[in-house]
């Protein structure tokens, strides 16, 4: 099997390490894995902020950038998201409109694809740290993504899961609306991260890095005693 790998481009600028990590996983599975140098945004954010012309010549090339009909990955929910629930609204009936059903059935959030097309739940991971959970937004809601994750996380060697209160409420991020609406979203993350240090656990993780930037930001600013990390941060660590 060969996969495309889709990093987002918020992702490629400040996280880039998180792409790398999904390689090295997927090495260890016996994956291929193909990297489209062309691809860019998926639109998500134009379209968030009303800029549907804009996001729609951005959808369009992400699909001609996917066309190969095979399995796409990401380390982002919110913009496998997008795809898979608003390029509907953009293409629907048009030129698009087979291949966008196309990318439509083959992208996945990475704990997804790996729970439920590779039908794994053991990555031989190894973490000794306690570590909560956050249900991002597009993730729970939009991608039905709650029990994959955990899964994953329950088979890390060393690894103790434990859940905080209120884990599926929203950070405050949200794109654009933690900048229109910063006193809400300030007021959001702090009650996040203060469940998150409630739970004992030294490590808030989410399959979603926007809301891990969100939150990570609070940590820094606030010196908090708890630190933020991917998913696939956790999931590509070994006992060497």
């Amino acid at each position: 099997m060969i996969v495309d790998l889709f990093i987002p481009c918020y992702i490629d600028q400040m996280y880039p390490q998180l792409g790398m990590k999904m390689v090295k996983i997927f090495e260890k599975l016996d994956i291929g894995v193909n990297y489209n140098t062309d691809q860019t945004c998926c639109g998500q954010i134009a379209y968030n902020t009303g800029y549907f012309d804009e996001a729609r010549c951005l959808g369009e090339k992400f699909i001609k950038n996917f066309s190969n009909n095979r399995y796409v990955v990401s380390p982002s929910a919110s913009c496998v998201a997008m795809v898979k629930n608003y390029y509907q609204q953009m293409f629907q009936n048009t030129s698009m409109h087979i291949s966008f059903r196309q990318l439509q059935k083959n992208i996945f959030e990475f704990s997804d694809f790996i729970i439920n097309v590779l039908n794994k739940t053991n990555l031989n991971a190894y973490f000794p740290e306690k570590v909560t959970f956050h249900d991002g937004c597009s993730a729970l809601r939009e991608c039905g993504i709650k029990e994959q994750p955990r899964q994953l996380l329950k088979k890390v060697k060393g690894l103790d899961l434990v859940e905080m209160e209120d884990s599926e409420v929203c950070c405050g991020f949200g794109g654009t609306f933690s900048i229109k609406n910063t006193a809400i979203s300030t007021a959001m993350v702090e009650q996040k991260v203060k469940n998150a240090i409630n739970s004992g656990a030294k490590y808030i993780t989410s399959t979603e890095v926007s809301c891990l930037m969100n939150i990570e930001s609070y940590i820094k600013k606030n010196n908090s005693p708890i630190k933020s990390i991917h998913i696939i941060d956790i999931l590509s660590e070994n006992k060497e």
